[in-house]
């Protein structure tokens, strides 16, 4: 699809975790990541940000790129965005975790890089 754009998958915030009680949870990595888009909002607006619950599996995630990197944060890339050393599953690149995510951010997009 010409106008596809990639998609990021987020863990929604508060999720049920019994070692943090009846407040749940975040995931770090998914925070980092939208904290990033938080400073480049045009950035955000290229993106298509779902936010998913964090119980596995991970249905909208797993149809992408399978059950085996259905880990988030994950960003997936429209059909025939290929950059080079990104991995491919079901016919489709990803970028997996917070560190390869905003590095693929700031080379795609220009945004700045951590410190």
């Amino acid at each position: 699809m010409p106008n596809e754009k990639p998609i990021l998958f987020l863990l929604r915030a508060g999720f049920p975790d019994a070692k943090h009680g009846p407040e749940g949870a975040y995931c770090p990595e998914c925070a980092t990541v939208a904290g990033i888009l938080y400073y480049y909002p045009d950035v955000a607006a290229q993106l298509d940000i779902r936010q998913v619950d964090a119980p596995r599996p991970r249905p909208a995630v797993v149809a992408l790129v399978g059950e085996e990197n259905q880990s988030c944060p994950v960003l997936v890339l429209p059909e025939g965005d290929r950059p080079a050393g990104a991995p491919v599953a079901m016919g489709r690149a990803f970028v997996s975790g917070p560190g390869a995510i905003v590095t693929f951010l700031a080379d795609r997009y220009g945004t700045a890089r951590p410190s």
